[in-house]
C-alpha cells in the first residue's frame, strides 16, 4: 500500500493512497448493516486508513448522521488496530424528505453541524472536517470563518473544503491561515473539469480527494464501454478498468487520494489494491487523451 499526506507541517497525517468513500453504504438502496460493516472492515484489512463520510450521507432528514454512526460502529467493532484511521466528514449539505439535497452555509449552522458530527462519530475532535458545498446565499468567507473557529477551538484537527474552485481554494487557504488540508472535488474519466483544482492543490501541497472517481454510484462498469483506452490498459495489465482509473489518478500527483465508494467487501478490496499499481508515462498519456 502506498501512502500520501493530508495536512502540512506538524499536523500532517499519513494515510493510504486510496481511501474508502462511505456514501453508497448510507443512501437509499444501501446494503444492510452487516454487509456495510463487512465492507468497511474489508477495506481496513486491505490497508485503507482514510474513510470519507458526511452527515448528509443518509436517506433523509430523519436519518441525518447515518454514515457517521456507521463508521463509528465499524471502527469500534473492527478486530484490528483502528488507531491510525483518519475519518473525514463534511457539513453544510442537507437532505429533503424526498432525498433531494440543499445547502446551508450559515456560520451558526456549520458549528451546529460539527457538534452533531462529533456526537455521531463519538469523538472529541474530528480528524478531517470539510465544508461540503458552497452556499450561494452566504458569503464564502463567512462559512470558512466558522470552519476556522472550529479548527482554533480544537473540535477539528484538520480542515478542508469540497466542491470548490481555485478562487475559493485560495480564499479558504487565506482564511484558515495556511492550514487548508484538503480539497474534495468530483473527478473521474467522465468528469475532468476539476483538473485545474487538482493541479493547483498539487502545486500548493494540499491533498486532493476525488469523489466519485469511478463515475458515481452504479456507473463503474461504464468506464470500460465509454473509455476504451482504460479497458485496453486493463487488458494489457490483467487488472480491472476500475483499478486502472484509480492508478491513473494517483499518477497525476502525490497529493491525489481517490475515495471510491463500495457497497461490497470485494469491490472495497479491489479498489484498495489499485494503490500498488504504477502506470508508465506512456499509459498515463493514453488515458489522458481518451
Amino acid at each position: 500500500m502506498r501512502y500520501r499526506q493530508v495536512g502540512r507541517g506538524a499536523n500532517a497525517v499519513r494515510v493510504s493512497a486510496i481511501g474508502l468513500g462511505e456514501m453508497p453504504l448510507s443512501l437509499r438502496g444501501r446494503p444492510d448493516e452487516d454487509q456495510a460493516l463487512r465492507t468497511i472492515h474489508a477495506s481496513l484489512d486491505a490497508g485503507v486508513t482514510l474513510i470519507d463520510t458526511a452527515d448528509a450521507y443518509c436517506e433523509g432528514p430523519r436519518d441525518v448522521g447515518h454514515g457517521e454512526r456507521l463508521v463509528a460502529k465499524a471502527l469500534s467493532t473492527y478486530g484490528g488496530d483502528a488507531s491510525e484511521i483518519l475519518v473525514a466528514t463534511k457539513g453544510g449539505h442537507l437532505r429533503y424528505e424526498d432525498g433531494g439535497w440543499y445547502v446551508d452555509g450559515r456560520p451558526e449552522y456549520i458549528k451546529q453541524a460539527c457538534d452533531a458530527s462529533l456526537k455521531a462519530l463519538g469523538v472529541e475532535a474530528i480528524g478531517l472536517y470539510q465544508h461540503h458545498r458552497p452556499d450561494p446565499k452566504v458569503p464564502y468567507a463567512d462559512t470558512i470563518g466558522a470552519v476556522r473557529e472550529l479548527l482554533d477551538a480544537g473540535k477539528v484537527r484538520l480542515a478542508g473544503i469540497s466542491n470548490a474552485n481555485v478562487q475559493q481554494i485560495k480564499q479558504a487557504e487565506e482564511i484558515l491561515g495556511g492550514r487548508l488540508a484538503s480539497v474534495q472535488n468530483q473527478f473521474a474519466p467522465n468528469f475532468r473539469s476539476s483538473e485545474g483544482e487538482l493541479e493547483y492543490t498539487r502545486d500548493q501541497g494540499i491533498a486532493f480527494l476525488p469523489w466519485s472517481p469511478l463515475g458515481g454510484i452504479g456507473n463503474a462498469d461504464e468506464i470500460e464501454r465509454k473509455y476504451p483506452a482504460f479497458a485496453e490498459v486493463a487488458r494489457e495489465r490483467g487488472i480491472s478498468p476500475q483499478q486502472v482509473t484509480l492508478a491513473w489518478m494517483l499518477a497525476k500527483g502525490d497529493n491525489v487520494i481517490p475515495i471510491p465508494g463500495s457497497s461490497r467487501p470485494e469491490t472495497a478490496v479491489s479498489s484498495a489494491q489499485a494503490a500498488d499499481i504504477e502506470l508508465s508515462a506512456e499509459e498515463v498519456a493514453r488515458l489522458d487523451a481518451s
